[in-house]
């Protein structure tokens, strides 16, 4: 059951072409940005669609396969874990961050 506790599934597509960075003995992060739709009618009837978008981090073989698969506007499946960190901007204002850590990905579509 604990692996239930921070899960987070999402389809959607990437925003722009993943960021990879190289760390020492070949180890490798991706970073993207996935879009996912939710359409609903609204009180009046009308159609609404709203895009949230997700900032998504991957590591080792994920980020490999996310290099070598997964351009700007791919339709993909992740699966992964919430995270939060903050830093401070240079100018000295603390900023938050949400991030999915994916740990497998699916390639849908074309």
């Amino acid at each position: 059951m604990n692996a239930l506790r921070n899960k987070v599934q999402l389809i959607g597509h990437t925003g722009a072409d993943p960021e990879v960075k190289e760390f020492g003995e070949g180890k490798k992060r991706a970073t993207l940005t996935l879009a996912t739709n939710e359409v609903y009618r609204n009180d009046k009837g009308e159609k609404v669609e709203e895009t949230q978008w997700h900032r998504v981090i991957a590591w080792g073989k994920t980020a490999e396969l996310i290099e070598k698969y997964v351009p700007k506007g791919k339709e993909i499946a992740i699966e992964g874990k919430l995270t939060y960190r903050s830093y401070s901007d240079t100018n000295g204002e603390k900023k938050y961050v949400t991030e999915v850590v994916a740990n497998d990905v699916l390639l849908l579509g074309k």
